[in-house]
């Protein structure tokens, strides 16, 4: 029901059902505890609804913690669009990195360690943007030389033309 009909017991009249007559008209402290009582209810229902609704998120969450020192991945381009490192589809690489975390800034943001490629983009990433990354003594890490927008996007240019044709149409 409505916010309305829920504290007054009764629909909101329009000026268009300005006519319909019989109510009775509640004054004094009735008034006052039946609307007491009936906004109780209502915050007793809200609060139900946001405990249920936090339960079916917190299903999905994952906790993440990550210490000083620790490597982590970022998020290149969580949007969906934004061309990312030269790939295109589903072979686009996702994360970037790994980049060493200096500080954690807050309880759900760490300043990293970024590239002097990435100068121009802020360097303080929220939880959600980065993976942990599990160190493996033979993989050898070679930055990309790319220049990036602070999107974390970059443009793309074509490297040769392989193909040219003309269409006739009638």
């Amino acid at each position: 029901m409505a916010p309305y009909e829920a504290l007054y017991g009764r629909r909101y009249r329009s000026p268009i059902c300005w006519d319909e007559v019989g109510e009775h008209k509640l004054l004094g402290p009735e008034l006052v505890q039946i609307t007491t009582e009936k906004i109780r209810l209502i915050k007793e229902r809200l609060l139900a609804a946001q405990s249920r609704q936090k339960s079916y998120t917190d299903n999905k969450r994952r906790k993440l913690d990550f210490q000083v020192g620790d490597h982590v991945f970022l998020k290149v381009s969580p949007t969906k669009g934004v061309v990312r490192f030269g790939a295109r589809g589903k072979l686009n690489p996702r994360y970037i990195g790994p980049f060493e975390v200096l500080e954690r800034v807050g309880k759900v943001a760490y300043r990293l360690a970024l590239p002097p490629s990435l100068a121009r983009v802020h360097n303080v990433f929220n939880v959600s943007m980065l993976r942990k990354y599990v160190p493996d003594p033979t993989h050898v890490i070679q930055l990309p030389s790319m220049e990036f927008n602070e999107d974390m996007s970059y443009g793309e240019w074509p490297v040769k033309i392989i193909d040219r044709k003309e269409q006739n149409l009638r």
